[in-house]
C-alpha cells in the first residue's frame, strides 16, 4: 500500500499529497524496503524479497537523482571559460541563492566558472555590485529586485520588475545581436513541517503548492504580454523552494526543458550544501536554449548549491 500511495503521489502528483512528495523517493523506498527485510528475517516470508525488488524498481524508475548519476559518461561543465560543444560556443548561466551573505561572499567561487548570466537570489543590491566587481568589473551590467539580482557580461536592454515580489525579467543582447530573456525568480518560502499525522500539515502544504503555481502562472503570463515568447530564447530559473517531484514543474514542462533533468551529471540536490537531501533551485532553457551540460556546485559562502549550465542558442 505504501509503494502504491508512493507511486500515485510522485507520478500523478495530486495537490492533497503535496505534503508526501516534499522528501525524496527514496526515503519512502527505504521505510518500505526495511519492512520487507524485517518481515523476511522475522518470518522468512519470500513475498518481503518481491516486495524489496517492487522497491528497489520504483526507486530506480522515480528518483530524481537515478537519471544524472547513471549519466555519468556525458560532458560536464568545467571552470573556467565554457568549452564549445561539438564546435559550437555555448551560454553558460549560473544560478545561486547566497543567503545573504551569511556565509560570505561567494563571487570567487562565482567567478571561478565565467559564468555569461547569473541569477542571484537572497542577495542585497551592494552585494551584487561586489559580485558583479569580481566576475568582470565594469564591463558587466547588473540588475538587482528586492533581494533578486542579475549579472551578465553582456548588455541589458530592459528589465521589468515586480515591486511586491522576488522576481526579475530581464533582456539581454548576446555579441551576435541575438536577444535572451532572463526570468529570475525567487518562489514563496517552503513549507517544511513534517509531522504528516497533523491534517493542518496536510493542508498547508496544499496551499503552499497552490500558491507557488500562482506565482510562476504570473510570471510566464508577463513573459507571453512583453516577448515574443516561446520563439524567444529565454533562461527561467532561481530558488523554487520546491522539489523536483512538486506538480508546479508541470506549468514549464510544454515550453521548457529542466537543465539537469536533461543534461545533468552527478548529484543534483542544491539544498542542504553539506547534505544536500533536496533539487531546489533550477535553470530552465526554452525552446532556443539546448542545454547541453550542467552541474551542482558545492559553496562554502551558502547554504545551497549552485546550478551552473551550458545551453546553445539557437
Amino acid at each position: 500500500m505504501l509503494c502504491a500511495i508512493t507511486v500515485r503521489a510522485f507520478t500523478a502528483r495530486p495537490d492533497f499529497l503535496a505534503a508526501f512528495t516534499v522528501v525524496p523517493v527514496w526515503l519512502w523506498g527505504g521505510i518500505g524496503i526495511s519492512c520487507a527485510v524485517i518481515s523476511y528475517r522475522l518470518h522468512r516470508d519470500r513475498y518481503a524479497l518481491i516486495t524489496t525488488g517492487v522497491w528497489l524498481v520504483t526507486i530506480g524508475c522515480i528518483a530524481d537523482e537515478s537519471r544524472a548519476l547513471l549519466r555519468f559518461r556525458s560532458e560536464t561543465p568545467m571552470p573556467g571559460p565554457a568549452m564549445p560543444y561539438h564546435g559550437k560556443p555555448v551560454v553558460r548561466v549560473a544560478t545561486l541563492n547566497c543567503s545573504s551573505f551569511r556565509f560570505g561572499n561567494p563571487a570567487a567561487e562565482l567567478t571561478a566558472w565565467q559564468p555569461d548570466i547569473v541569477l542571484l537570489q537572497e542577495v542585497f543590491p551592494y552585494q551584487v555590485q561586489q559580485i558583479a566587481t569580481a566576475l568582470g568589473g565594469p564591463k558587466n551590467e547588473s540588475r538587482v529586485n528586492l533581494t533578486n539580482g542579475v549579472i551578465t557580461r553582456w548588455k541589458i536592454e530592459r528589465e521589468i520588475n515586480d515591486p511586491i515580489r522576488r522576481k526579475q525579467q530581464i533582456t539581454i543582447s548576446t555579441p551576435t545581436g541575438k536577444k535572451i530573456e532572463v526570468v529570475n525568480v525567487h518562489l514563496a518560502t517552503a513549507a517544511t513541517d513534517l509531522r504528516l499525522w497533523r491534517m493542518a500539515v496536510w493542508t498547508g502544504h496544499r496551499s503552499n503548492r497552490t500558491n507557488h503555481r500562482e506565482e510562476l502562472s504570473q510570471d510566464l503570463q508577463q513573459l507571453r504580454n512583453t516577448t515574443q515568447f516561446p520563439s524567444a530564447p529565454t533562461v527561467f530559473g532561481g530558488d523554487f523552494n520546491s522539489t523536483a517531484s512538486d506538480g508546479i514543474h508541470q506549468q514549464l514542462a510544454g515550453d521548457f526543458v529542466d537543465a539537469f533533468a536533461a543534461a545533468g551529471t552527478g548529484l543534483g540536490n542544491t539544498f542542504q550544501r553539506r547534505l544536500p537531501f533536496l533539487r531546489i533551485d533550477y535553470l530552465y532553457g526554452s525552446r532556443g536554449l539546448t542545454p547541453v551540460r550542467c552541474r551542482t556546485v558545492t559553496t562554502r559562502h551558502s547554504d545551497h548549491r549552485m546550478v551552473i549550465a551550458d545551453f546553445l542558442l539557437k
